[in-house]
């Protein structure tokens, strides 16, 4: 028998959406991939982590369901790329969520598997996705330090991610 007053418990109990976020980015409803566009946008924006790590949809402080995250909780679908010359300027990255931002180099790092991740929204996790790892792969060199990539003159040493 729980300890737990049974409003608690009800409302742990409640929290159990089902849902799920693959390593693909894809949502799925207890086994059954949520397709509606409308739907997975909000499930995105909606996307929030508590103080203890476990992932959720938000509607408020007080409003939330949990959510089991396979990887990481956004997915890098594109790059924008800004060159001057041949020297890369900016990348901007164009998210899961349909939002963008600037792809911040001190935070990019590559996992033993080849795929590459970024910190995006704060603190939040980002998956480069097939597409968005060739389009960078393409500006990486091998120097003394390791690879890594020159934006606007410094030099960025492409860190290992802890698997």
């Amino acid at each position: 028998m729980s300890s737990e007053p049974p409003e608690l418990a009800d409302l742990e109990r409640f929290r159990q959406s089902g849902l799920r976020l693959d390593a693909e980015g894809r949502w799925w409803h207890e086994g059954q991939e949520v397709t509606h566009a409308g739907l997975k946008r909000g499930f995105h924006r909606w996307l929030d982590r508590l103080e203890d790590g476990r992932y959720v949809l938000r509607l408020d402080q007080q409003r939330y369901v949990y959510v089991d995250v396979d990887d990481a909780p956004f997915i890098v679908r594109t790059l924008i790329i800004s060159l001057k010359g041949d020297s890369l300027q900016t990348v901007t990255l164009k998210l899961s969520d349909e939002s963008e931002e600037a792809l911040d180099f001190a935070h990019l790092r590559i996992a033993s598997s080849g795929v590459f991740y970024c910190r995006v929204k704060g603190d939040f996790e980002a998956r480069f996705s097939r597409q968005a790892w060739q389009l960078l792969a393409a500006h990486l060199e091998e120097r003394e330090a390791g690879y890594g990539v020159e934006v606007g003159g410094t030099w960025f040493v492409l860190k290992e991610a802890g698997d």
